[in-house]
């Protein structure tokens, strides 16, 4: 490795990846998390998240080059322990910049977290949820009866967003998608596309009856009061991709995906 270019190697538990890890041990040079320019994470999507947000809980930083040693690894690039530095001097990078989710429960906490790809909230029982959905602080749906609604960001629209039949944002789009899960009422609104700019607002409107969680990524808080979503320009992620499986490329081909 140059002398510049100074790599930690992280790795999901799973055997793949420890296997995976000792190789790639043997053949490079690594220096500990706290002294590295980059890091190299072996494991699969799930794992790349965990990692970027132990970087913002730290607040230091890396750009990840992701190796894929999971199933579906869409954020990751193909494992390949052979020319590692070459394959990291060509990649392209990409900024992915999270959501902020900031709430206040029930009982007054108020607690925040980021959201690399999607805030979600959900109902906790049978009882549909019942939201006032606002942006930029105006009312723009008094009442949704549904079973949940996210806010996704543009790599996350993939994921989740997509389940629940949200569009496809390409990477460098600027835009954050608004989508209902199971819809109620308005049963036939599908949801909105809103400039990244845009804070949304959600506030529950029977807490007690209906009981309401928020889910960032992997992080829920239950029976939530007020939640409010923007983008959080001052925690932004770099992604490194080999050029033939560029992320916004992989985005790009979902919406063929049959």
């Amino acid at each position: 490795m140059t002398a510049e270019l100074k790599l930690a190697l992280i790795h999901s538990p799973t055997e793949p990846a420890q296997e995976a890890a000792k190789v790639l041990r043997d053949r490079y040079e690594w220096v500990p998390i706290e002294q590295a320019t980059m890091a190299v994470a072996l494991g699969g999507d799930g794992f790349l998240l965990q990692t970027l947000h132990g970087m913002l809980d730290r607040r230091r930083i890396l750009p990840v080059f992701g190796m894929n040693l999971g199933t579906v690894g869409f954020l990751m690039n193909e494992w390949s322990p052979d020319l590692l530095e070459n394959r990291i001097e060509r990649a392209k990078t990409f900024t992915v910049t999270p959501l902020r989710m900031e709430i206040v429960t029930v009982d007054g906490e108020s607690v925040s977290y980021p959201a690399i790809n999607e805030v979600s909230l959900l109902r906790e029982t049978r009882q549909t949820a019942k939201l006032e959905v606002l942006v930029n602080d105006r009312v723009v749906m008094p009442e949704l009866v549904c079973d949940g609604v996210l806010v996704s960001t543009p790599a996350g629209s993939t994921a989740y967003n997509l389940s629940a039949q949200g569009p496809i944002l390409p990477l460098d789009s600027a835009l954050i998608a608004l989508t209902p899960i199971s819809p109620f009422r308005p049963r036939r609104w599908r949801g909105a596309i809103l400039p990244e700019r845009t804070r949304i607002m959600f506030r529950v409107l029977d807490p007690v009856k209906r009981p309401v969680s928020a889910v960032a990524d992997q992080r829920e808080v239950r029976d939530v009061a007020t939640v409010a979503v923007a983008i959080d320009r001052a925690s932004s992620l770099t992604l490194l991709f080999d050029p033939e499986h560029a992320l916004d490329d992989r985005i790009t081909m979902e919406q063929f995906a049959v």
